[in-house]
Parts: structure tokens; C-alpha cells; sequence
């Protein structure tokens, strides 16, 4: 499938060119490989990577002058580069540097030597409360399991903090290097859009990936959806695998056109979907829905069992069934299922903060319109008395969905508390002003753009029965003021909140 430009003749090599596959060869004999000039060292390897503000092949001079013995650069920038290069280090032409580097990851860590099933969850929304059950499910079925996503990167022994879902692409394969050394049976990922568009996925082979739904969300990078649509379906159509499983929530129309492209589709969902064809289908029927949980009938090829979960909503429903999915294709039974009754949640996933003052308040990671929707949809179906709604919306990020998140909110709170979230290098007070207008329908409006302050606003106005939601941080302990990150943390700030008002 990649297309690398072919070998060259020994004349070539002689003046400072080497072909591809020889490099490869060399990465699998420990040649260190580099994407940032100033770490590297005498005789290391440096690719050029593509960007669209920062282009790798302006680095390249710094690169040399640091010690580079070999340069891969694009096929398309070979009369820009070479004379660049000349007889200072040796040349590797290729179609996409970003693709070459996974392919020399792939090489450098023998990820083809190495017995490590890999799952991949993409979506707008559920990426991270889907591995994580998937993670459970697994583990509890006595497999040992890693995961790389939003909240960390993780397996039995190891916890690190994750700065972006899906790292860069030679930290990924050194990370499943590291759990194969720990023994990991399956490594779970999130595998956002950016990372695929940017292909920090290259050289790995899935045996299962997963396709929650698609949303408005990440068009500053993506433009429109029908191109985020299209990051999101390289994950099926340019990482083939014989027998990957590809699982796909047929209640999403974009679900629905994916399902009908992929070969070894298998679509789950609630009810029965129509015009996808002859896939086989995993079906879930929602028997009970509390405040303590739900049941869940499952069926699959003329099986079906019920399972039990503490998780709540419709969303985790399909969160569910996906899992099972998964479970279903990496050899687990039926059987298996009931292990999902002991999941105990996700941090930031609809957690909620628990309070001596016994007061229903939940965070929420929900930052895009459709999660939010979401989120309070189901607060509002467990029959409190009222909901409160805690929502910003992120800086130097996608203007259009502003006044579709007040939208939301205006559409299922009693009360919306429009505040800041991580406004970045914008103005927080323009951030809610761009939002502001998709609250003309809302019941009744609350505003500080202290996030701090708009907490504490909003567990002051509740009374019992309410539920408070603070959506858009979940599990994050930080907020982005301008370029600083500072501690910030939705739960202490309510925790703290309680303390002041009930004081």
C-alpha cells in the first residue's frame, strides 16, 4: 500500500543516496531515527517530516550541523534538498516522510517479532470510555492490558500522563515496545483524526478497530466534515489487515456509509438498522435504565444474554456494545459479558463528585455539541428535579460550534451557566460572546467567565433534587490561560464551591 521511491544505483549511492529499503535494514539494526534537529546526535537518522506551517525539509541544515549521517525527505523537495545534503550525509527520497517513519519505527522496534494484538477506537465522542471498558472487559477475562488515550497511557506496572490522545509516532511504537516487555497480551488505543490525517499510526496493523460516531468538531483543522469524515475512514481503508475487525455503530450515518465499505464490517447498535446490507450485526436492546444502571440484551449470531452495567445513558449503551464487539472478535464468549456488570466508570466520563453535603453534581468531559446533547439527555431522563449546566467553550479552537454547545445546553438545562474553558490566546469574554447567541431559548442564563466562580454560581443556585453538570474538562486537572497551563480541576472546584456556600 505505501509507495516508496525504489532503489537507486550504486553510482547514486556513492554521491550520497540510498534507497529505502536499506535504510529499513539498517533501523532494524538499531539506527536511531529523529524528527527533531536539535536532538539529534553524530551518525543518527533524521526525517523530514511534512507540516503544514513547519516543514522538516527547513530543518534539514540544522539537522546536518548536528551530526545527521541520514536524511529522509520528500520525493517532491529532491531538487530543493540535494543540493542541501550534497556529500555532508546520505539521502532517502520518499513519497511521505511521515509514512517512512513508521515504517523504520516498525523496523527499529521488531513490532513484526512481537505477539501484540492491537485495537483501535476512533470517533468523535466515546473513544476513551469505550477502551476503557474494553480494558476491562479484557483484563477481567485474564488478558493483561495496555491502553494509550486521552486520560494516560497505561498497563499493569506503568501510568504516565498522556499530553495528546494519540502520541507522535515513534513514541507510540517505543510505548508498545515497553508493554510488550512487560508481557501485554492487546494494547487499546484512541486514535484521534488529527493522528491519522498526520498518519502517526503509520507501521502499525490492527487486528480490531472501532467507530463510535461522528459530530461537528475539529473543523479549525479539518475544514468540513465530510474531510474529518475521511481522516476518520483512513483507519479502515489504509491500515488493512486480512482479518481486522472492523466495528462500526450503525445508528450513526456516518457509521452507516463506513460499514458499507468495509469488507469485514461488523456493525452494532440499538434496534435494527436498515440499508447496510449483509453485515453481521451485534444488537442491544435497552431493558431498564436507573440512576444505578442499566440492562442491556445483547445479540449475536442467534445468541443473546443480557448485560448489566452501572454506566447510565444511551451513549454508554453503544459504548457497551461496541466493547463486547471487540471482546466477541479477540476470542472472548458470550459468558464473558457479565464482567461488564463490575466496570466501575471512567474519570471524567459523567463521574460523579461525591460530597458530604450529598448533592448531585457530575463532570463531564462533553465538549463538543453532540456530547454535551448527550450528557443531559441523560441527567434529564433520570427524573431529577432540575439540571444545571456548567459549559465553556475552548480557545484558538472551531468558532462554528460556540453557539451549537449554548444550543445544547439552552435545549435541556433549567439553568446554563456559560463560563470560560480553556480560552488559550482568545479573550474569554469574545468566547462567550460567540456562544451567547445559541442561549436565546434557554429557560434561564447564568454567566462568569471566572470558571471558578461560575462553579461556585451554580452550586449555590442548587436545591434538592437537582443535579449539577460541569461540562468540558472531565478529567483534566488543568486550564490553558493564554499559554500557561495552570492547575485547574471541575472536581476540587466544586469540592471547594460546597465548602464556601454551605461555610
Amino acid at each position: 500500500m505505501f509507495l516508496f521511491s525504489g532503489s537507486h544505483s550504486e553510482k547514486e549511492k556513492v554521491r550520497g543516496v540510498m534507497d529505502f529499503e536499506s535504510l529499513l535494514e539498517k533501523a532494524k539494526k538499531g539506527l536511531v531515527v529523529r524528527t527533531d534537529s536539535r536532538k539529534l546526535q553524530d551518525g543518527e537518522c533524521f526525517v523530514a517530516m511534512p507540516g503544514a506551517k513547519v516543514r522538516g525539509v527547513d530543518y534539514i541544515p540544522d539537522a546536518l550541523n548536528n551530526g545527521a549521517r541520514y536524511v529522509v525527505a520528500p520525493e517532491a523537495a529532491r531538487d530543493l534538498v540535494a543540493p542541501v545534503v550534497e556529500d555532508r550525509a546520505i539521502a532517502v527520497y520518499v513519497e511521505n516522510p511521515a509514512i517512512a517513519l513508521g515504517e523504520l519505527a516498525r523496523a527499529y522496534f521488531h513490532l513484526l517479532d512481537r505477539d501484540l494484538k492491537l485495537v483501535a477506537v476512533t470517533g468523535t465522542n466515546g473513544k476513551t470510555t469505550t477502551s476503557y471498558i474494553i480494558e476491562h472487559l479484557l483484563a477481567s477475562s485474564g488478558l493483561k492490558v495496555g491502553v494509550l488515550g486521552t486520560v494516560n497511557y497505561r498497563w499493569p506496572g506503568f501510568t504516565m500522563d498522556a499530553p495528546l490522545t494519540t502520541p507522535d509516532c515513534w513514541m507510540i511504537h517505543e510505548l508498545l515496545f515497553n508493554m510488550k516487555k512487560a508481557d501485554v497480551d492487546v494494547a487499546v488505543m484512541e486514535v484521534s483524526s488529527h493522528a491519522l490525517d498526520q498518519y502517526r499510526v503509520a507501521g502499525l496493523d490492527f487486528d480490531a478497530a472501532v467507530f463510535t460516531n461522528l459530530t461537528q468538531d475539529h473543523l479549525d483543522y479539518h475544514g468540513d466534515m465530510e474531510t474529518y469524515f475521511g481522516a476518520k475512514a483512513k483507519l479502515f481503508a489504509e491500515y488493512p489487515r486480512l482479518n481486522k475487525a472492523a466495528v462500526i455503530n450503525y445508528d450513526d450515518p456516518y457509521g452507516r456509509r463506513l460499514l458499507a465499505d468495509c469488507d469485514n464490517g461488523i456493525g452494532y447498535g440499538i434496534g435494527n438498522p436498515s440499508g447496510i446490507g449483509e453485515k453481521p450485526l451485534l444488537k442491544g436492546r435497552i431493558l431498564s435504565m436507573t440512576g444505578q444502571g442499566m440492562e442491556i440484551e445483547t445479540s449475536w449470531k442467534n445468541k443473546t444474554w443480557v448485560v448489566k452495567s452501572p454506566l447510565v445513558g444511551s451513549f454508554n449503551a453503544l459504548n457497551l456494545l461496541a466493547a463486547q464487539a471487540v471482546g466477541l472478535q479477540l476470542g472472548l464468549s458470550s459468558r464473558d459479558m457479565r464482567k461488564l456488570a463490575t466496570f466501575p466508570g471512567v474519570p471524567g466520563r459523567l463521574e460523579r463528585v461525591m460530597n458530604d453535603r450529598n448533592l448531585d453534581i457530575f463532570v463531564d468531559y462533553a465538549h463538543t455539541p453532540d456530547a454535551l446533547e448527550n450528557v443531559q439527555r441523560t441527567l434529564k431522563e433520570l427524573d431529577f428535579k432540575r439540571l444545571i449546566t456548567v459549559f465553556g467553550c475552548g480557545g484558538d479552537r472551531d468558532r462554528t460550534k460556540r453557539p451549537l454547545m449554548a444550543q445544547s445546553a439552552a435545549r435541556y438545562a433549567d439553568v446554563a451557566v456559560l463560563t470560560s474553558d480553556n480560552p488559550r490566546t482568545e479573550d474569554p469574554a469574545a468566547i462567550m460572546d460567540d456562544a451567547r447567541p445559541g442561549l436565546a431559548e434557554a429557560r434561564h442564563v447564568m454567566e462568569n467567565p471566572d470558571r471558578a466562580e461560575a462553579i461556585k454560581m451554580a452550586v449555590a443556585e442548587m436545591e434538592p433534587g437537582d443535579a449539577l453538570l460541569i461540562a468540558g474538562k472531565g478529567h483534566e486537572d488543568y486550564q490553558i490561560i493564554g499559554t500557561t497551563k495552570r492547575h485547574f480541576s471541575d472536581k476540587e472546584a466544586a469540592l471547594k464551591a460546597i465548602e464556601e456556600v454551605y461555610s
